[in-house]
């Protein structure tokens, strides 16, 4: 098993974060890592998400199930490549309010079957592109505010 989890906090409230981040249609506007993501983002759904990881020639689309959908505190999938137990993913989004009206998101996921020790370059990347898409969705996030705010 590995995993990987990011953190970045964002000076927007939760709501605005939740919007930017569940307003799938966006994405190709701004987010460098996770390009596109259609179907309906209930659990049990599910969804197809296409990510282009940094240095990778061409995005990957995989179609994972949404496990769970909870307003303004977390948006979690699961997915597999090929066939479960050679390189599955739980991928997740969890906000957390912070006193001062900013938002924490920690953004990870875990990695478990028979492939992963073999794909640790390809999942250095995968975090790199969590971060990216982290710094992406902080600028998209406090834009936002700002113009919600004058």
């Amino acid at each position: 098993m590995k995993e990987i989890k990011t953190i970045i906090h964002i000076h927007a409230p939760a709501h605005i974060v939740w919007d930017v981040l569940m307003n799938f249609q966006n994405y190709p506007h701004w987010n460098p890592f996770i390009r596109e993501i259609e179907g309906l983002a209930e659990t049990g759904n599910q969804i197809s998400v296409t990510m282009l990881p940094p240095d990778f020639d061409k995005p990957m689309t995989f179609s994972p199930s949404v496990l769970k959908n909870e307003d303004q505190k977390e948006f979690r999938w699961s997915g597999k490549l090929f066939i479960k137990g050679l390189f599955d993913g739980e991928h997740y989004f969890l906000l957390e309010k912070l006193p001062n009206g900013s938002t924490a998101v920690e953004h990870g996921e875990s990695f478990s079957g028979l492939m992963v020790p073999f794909l640790k370059s390809t999942l250095k990347k995968t975090e790199r592109g969590f971060q990216e898409m982290n710094i992406a969705l902080k600028e998209q996030c406090e834009e936002k505010f700002r113009s919600v705010q004058n």
